[in-house]
């Protein structure tokens, strides 16, 4: 990918953090992304335009309003920049490839519903549907441009799999899974199983390890118990993010243990002979 689209991709992805941002403040609360316009949550003042540059001008401003001097939370700048790390990530691992605005929408989904669950516990289904639809609409889009309708194929049944796992957990065990998480488990199938179901899988063993570990890591300095609750649908962002920019490894050396033909020609022929 040329060096200047890449840089153009990492200006879109603070843009797109900008927005993120808005829609974590406002969709939990059922409030319109679109209007009114930002303004500081204490003093209602508008924020001016030189204000809403994407982490500049939260260093600029000390990181307080410029009104009222309220403290700006640092998630504002965070978001932008991970947002725009994230796309930069994205671009290098897949190129000019058909697949890529599907996943920069996915992962954009993501990083919303993440802060969400951190902050309120709540994955909405006002951002879980949206990315959904958005994601499968590129992915359709991808199968079009490139005739892979059977990757289409794979999408849709990892999707739909992955939905109806986690909603029988759901019926079985409600404390354990809110249905935000089902919702989120539909996600995960639609935007990894373009890549294969092995990413989805490895999604989830993921971000299940990864809450499992934080989980035990605060229990044990005793800064919680086995009854806190922890947001779920934050670790499984965090796994299917992991998934997508550095799985292909993991998941082509899983394959290739039933491919004897990895192992190299030695290996190879004599798996062959037994």
């Amino acid at each position: 990918m040329p060096p200047a689209l890449v840089v153009i991709i990492g200006l879109l992805g603070l843009a797109v953090g900008s927005f993120l941002n808005v829609a974590v403040s406002r969709v939990p609360d059922g409030r319109s992304v679109v209007r009114p316009r930002s303004a500081c949550p204490r003093c209602a003042t508008p924020i001016a335009a030189r204000d809403n540059i994407p982490i500049v001008s939260w260093l600029l401003l000390g990181r307080r309003c410029r009104a009222c001097r309220a403290p700006i939370p640092a998630r504002y700048p965070l978001i932008e920049a991970l947002t725009a790390i994230l796309f930069l990530a994205e671009a290098l691992r897949f190129g000019r490839s058909e697949t890529l605005p599907a996943e920069l929408v996915f992962t954009s989904g993501l990083l919303a519903l993440a802060a969400c669950d951190a902050e309120q516990f709540l994955l909405p289904r006002r951002l879980v549907y949206p990315t959904l639809g958005l994601t499968a609409a590129c992915l359709l889009v991808a199968a079009v441009v490139t005739g892979q309708w059977h990757r289409l194929g794979v999408t849709a049944a990892c999707g739909a799999g992955a939905f109806a796992a986690f909603f029988a957990l759901h019926r079985v065990r409600p404390p354990w899974l809110g249905f935000g998480d089902v919702r989120l488990a539909g996600l995960l199938g639609t935007g990894l199983g373009w890549l294969g179901p092995w990413y989805l899988v490895l999604a989830l063993l993921a971000g299940s390890a990864a809450g499992l570990l934080v989980g035990i890591t605060l229990i044990a300095a005793g800064r919680a118990t086995r009854r806190t609750r922890l947001p779920f649908g934050l670790f499984l962002a965090v796994g299917a993010i992991a998934a997508l920019l550095v799985g292909a490894p993991v998941v082509h050396w899983y394959e290739s243990l039933g491919d004897p033909y990895a192992m190299g020609p030695p290996l190879a022929a004599i798996s062959h002979r037994l």
